[in-house]
């Protein structure tokens, strides 16, 4: 088993990643709020994270992966009901466009992937424990909130200091003096657990010890990660905007909620913001994109992902169409290294990718491509990776054991190469072949399939072959 290292923001240092539990580890990944199709900001973060989860498989761990579902907050309701759909109708259609999008992007589905909604139990629940520890307290108007001043070690993971949540900072949905629940709370530093029942609501809202409501957004990836990875709580990761508050409250109530006598998660990995042709992604500054959008203009998904992943995950990284272009010419020279030394050595890139899938090649033995998975290994540094690999088939590496050490990489990369497409280079026929073409064209037109079949066969003794259309045909060299 190799070693795996990430920084961790919790203590600010890179640690290399140990197991609570034997060589399993438990990863909780932020998944999309499912009110519309997840743009390319979103999707850098959860690439980044199946990258994540790829380079431990290669390492030997096996992996654990949980990624939620918000599908109950205020964009989704709201949404919803100007759309006059069911909650429960509207989410889950986006949930479908988000999981073919992952599909296309060659992302490996978690283990577990739970919605908010189906958890209202165990949200509850983990409430009734904060109000009996005294860490949780209910408002006049049913509202239940966590009292940011009875966790001494609050701010641990932002390093924010209470003093800084001011009065006149609006924050996000959950938190914040915005939020009219702002008058019944103990300190302005609180946040919401669970929200009272509001004529915006509409027909979303749960039973609850408390009055009818729904649950705040930062309660549900508490208790659905203790549900589904119990103390196999290693690796919680997400975009560095959910460090505060949504992370540093999911700490707060989940080792207050059980006493404090365990540790919520060890390792704390956020990737960096995106920026679109040098600014914030924006639907006014019409930069803002989809992998629908990057498909319309040509690309597969695959060059996509390789624009948002070639730069280090923790450095906010530019996505313009120059990238794109980029991204499609380096992935040509990948896939023809993958073409060339499969070829040489017998081997079909699918069962070997399949065998790496299933761990049958976990040898630490990478040859030339070993400084490749090193960067990589250390703190998933894409970019170095790239460079050690481009370096390395520079060298024209043969063999079985090269071909699979290569595809080790590649499948820790994540970079599906069948997408790549490798455009031949045009070549205009000789003239013979021309003629032998036009015969052929003209004896289909006149239905004389034997002479056709004839004259196709002399096209191929030639090395070409006729693609035929309605009007006419192109000649392609064999």
């Amino acid at each position: 088993m190799s070693e795996v290292t990430f920084q961790n923001t919790l203590s600010r240092k890179a640690e290399p990643i140990v197991p609570t539990k034997g060589n399993v580890v438990g990863m909780y990944c932020c998944g999309p709020t499912v009110y519309a199709q997840a743009h390319i900001g979103n999707f850098r973060t959860f690439l980044n994270q199946d990258i994540m989860r790829r380079v431990l498989q290669t390492a030997g761990f096996k992996v654990l992966h949980v990624r939620n579902l918000t599908d109950v907050d205020d964009k989704t309701i709201a949404r919803s009901i100007e759309e006059g759909k069911p909650l429960k109708a509207f989410t889950e259609h986006w949930t479908e466009v988000f999981q073919k999008d992952c599909e296309r992007f060659n992302m490996l589905p978690p283990m577990v992937e739970p919605k908010a909604t189906e958890h209202i139990e165990e949200q509850i629940a983990m409430i009734e424990q904060l109000i009996e520890r005294g860490y949780a307290y209910a408002s006049d108007d049913g509202s239940v909130y966590f009292r940011v001043s009875s966790f001494d070690e609050y701010g641990k993971l932002s390093r924010i200091k209470e003093r800084q949540l001011l009065t006149d900072t609006p924050a996000d949905e959950e938190q914040g003096p915005v939020d009219s629940d702002e008058y019944t709370r103990d300190s302005a530093a609180d946040f919401v657990m669970w929200k009272s029942r509001k004529p915006t609501d509409g027909d979303v809202f749960w039973d609850s010890p408390w009055g009818q409501g729904r649950p705040g957004w930062h309660l549900e990836c508490s208790a659905m990660a203790m549900k589904y990875l119990g103390n196999n709580l290693d690796i919680h990761s997400g975009g560095v905007d959910l460090t505060f508050p949504h992370h540093e409250n999911e700490i707060a109530q989940s080792e207050c909620s059980c006493g404090h006598q365990k540790q919520f998660f060890k390792y704390w990995i956020h990737a960096a913001h995106l920026m679109v042709d040098g600014a914030k992604m924006s639907k006014s500054l019409n930069n803002f994109y989809t992998v629908d959008d990057i498909e319309a203009k040509g690309y597969a998904p695959v060059v996509l992902r390789y624009a948002l992943t070639s730069g280090h995950y923790r450095q906010t990284i530019n996505f313009t169409d120059d990238s794109l272009v980029a991204a499609q010419s380096a992935l040509v020279k990948l896939r023809k290294f993958s073409d060339d030394i499969l070829a040489a050595a017998g081997l079909k890139r699918s069962a070997v990718l399949k065998a790496i899938a299933k761990g049958k090649h976990a040898k630490d033995d990478w040859g030339v491509f070993a400084d490749a998975w090193t960067k990589l290994s250390h703190d998933m540094n894409v970019p170095a990776a790239l460079g050690a690999i481009f370096t390395a088939i520079k060298a024209k590496p043969t063999g079985p054991d090269a071909a699979v050490a290569f595809h080790r990489i590649i499948f820790a990369l994540g970079y599906d190469l069948e997408q790549v497409v490798i455009e031949k280079p045009k070549v205009d026929a000789p003239e013979e072949v021309k003629a032998i073409a036009e015969k052929r064209w003209q004896a289909k037109q006149e239905k004389d399939w034997t002479a056709a079949d004839a004259l196709r066969d002399q096209l191929a003794a030639a090395g070409w072959k006729a693609l035929d259309r309605k009007d006419g045909y192109d000649l392609e060299q064999l």
